[in-house]
């Protein structure tokens, strides 16, 4: 009989009341809700009278837990729980990067708690096609991996739990039974994420309504005041639609 899984850790959250359908913001990899597109989500919300929430993972930002010891699915379990403890009702979903793949598993998962998905740089499988041989074989013998981030003074650590995670939660073999509104945004000057794997993301995705967005000169981030007017457009565009 296999042992139960340990509880989750606290989470720590923001909740702006407002109109449904909820957006909820999915941080990336080693992010937290603090970053400028929760934030400016956020104030989008408040100004609009709508319902909006962002949250740290375990072991991230203000949450409870050590980073080292979470996973993706303990994330994606995360969101779960956050959705279907304050959403009250299908929610539109917005993931950065990591928080894309998180997302999409919550779709595909669980379609009666979403209602939409909007993806900033989204990267699922990136265990897959992130790492070079040598740093695969790094954590899988040594446990975990750490890089200089671009993003932080810290540096990015991946373990071998996270990464396993990852591969048994891989998603671009085939079509991704996703049916809702689809819009994703994607720069094509992104060091992190290739914009010719949101472009095939686009494709394997079951919805027929599902719009990508190129961003020639955008990064990783898309944090830039233009970038962050298109993603709240794309968030009003997937809500009228509902």
């Amino acid at each position: 009989m296999n042992a139960p899984a340990p509880p989750r850790p606290a989470l720590a959250y923001y909740l702006t009341e407002g109109t449904g359908p909820m957006t909820v913001f999915l941080p990336g990899y080693a992010s937290d809700m603090t970053g400028a597109k929760a934030l400016a989500l956020e104030a989008w919300a408040k100004a609009s009278g709508r319902a909006f929430l962002r949250f740290d993972y375990g072991g991230c930002g203000q949450s409870e837990g050590a980073f080292e010891d979470q996973t993706l699915a303990g994330w994606r379990d995360d969101a779960l729980s956050m959705i279907e403890q304050l959403a009250n009702g299908p929610a539109v979903l917005v993931g950065s990067s990591m928080g894309g793949w998180i997302m999409l598993l919550v779709a595909r998962d669980r379609p009666e708690l979403v209602a939409g998905l909007i993806g900033v740089a989204p990267a699922p499988d990136f265990t897959d096609w992130g790492f070079t041989t040598d740093e695969k074989l790094a954590i899988l013998s040594g446990g975990k991996v750490s890089r200089v981030s671009p993003y932080s003074d810290q540096p990015t650590v991946t373990t071998a739990a996270f990464w396993n995670s990852g591969e048994a939660n891989r998603l671009m073999f085939g079509a991704i039974a996703v049916d809702c509104p689809v819009r994703l945004l994607q720069g094509q000057s992104d060091r992190d994420v290739p914009w010719t794997r949101t472009a095939r993301l686009a494709e394997l995705i079951r919805s027929a309504d599902v719009q990508t967005l190129l961003i020639k000169d955008g990064d990783h981030r898309l944090s830039r005041d233009a970038d962050i007017a298109l993603l709240i457009k794309a968030v009003e565009d997937v809500i009228s639609r509902l």
